[in-house]
């Protein structure tokens, strides 16, 4: 009979465009035993999205009841938009000795390390900041508007990274930074 251990968290942030969905469904592809929250927004699907893949897609009633009820393990209001992180299917994973992926903003994962201090928080940068740009205007899921938006609070994140985060991955060459990434959880980097 072998012996139980509860999973851990990983938090894995960085601005919108860097590839942080890319790389986490990455990981889990290639790690056994890695479960990948899947959060929920208020923000509208775009056409390629699936709703329970991508995002739980909710409107903002249904999420703000969702407060209300303590159904979320955090969540943030985000460019007009809320995002949490359902709380049931993180704590069943972590039970089962899974770890746990968690793809939130640097708000919901400051909440997330203090309730969770041995929790790895991994940051993910583009090269430049002109990256970012060419890849969220290249993704044509949002708007103009939404796009500056998004690039305007990319600095503020990066800024607040370096403060909490104790790992930074730059996302120059995809399939390096799916392996830093794995060699972090795996715990073969220096914390």
């Amino acid at each position: 009979m072998s012996i139980k251990h509860d999973g851990k968290i990983i938090i894995v942030s960085g601005p919108s465009g860097v590839g942080k969905s890319t790389i986490c469904k990455e990981v889990v592809r290639k790690l056994d035993n890695v479960f990948l929250s899947v959060s929920a927004t208020t923000r509208p699907k775009s056409g390629i999205e699936v709703d329970g893949r991508d995002y739980w897609f909710l409107t903002r009633e249904e999420f703000e009841k969702r407060i209300r009820a303590g159904m979320f393990f955090e969540y943030a209001e985000v460019f007009g938009n809320l995002y949490g992180t359902p709380k049931d299917k993180v704590d069943e994973a972590i039970k089962e000795g899974k770890d746990v992926i968690l793809e939130i903003d640097v708000q919901g994962a400051r909440k997330v390390k203090n309730m969770y201090p041995d929790a790895k928080m991994i940051f993910i940068l583009a090269p430049t900041q002109k990256d970012i740009a060419k890849r969220l205007y290249g993704r044509a899921r949002d708007e103009k508007k939404v796009v500056e938006e998004r690039l305007n609070g990319a600095s503020s994140e990066i800024a607040a990274a370096w403060q909490y985060y104790e790992h930074m991955v730059i996302n120059d060459d995809l399939q390096q930074a799916v392996n830093e990434v794995i060699q972090i959880i795996e715990g073969n980097v220096g914390e």
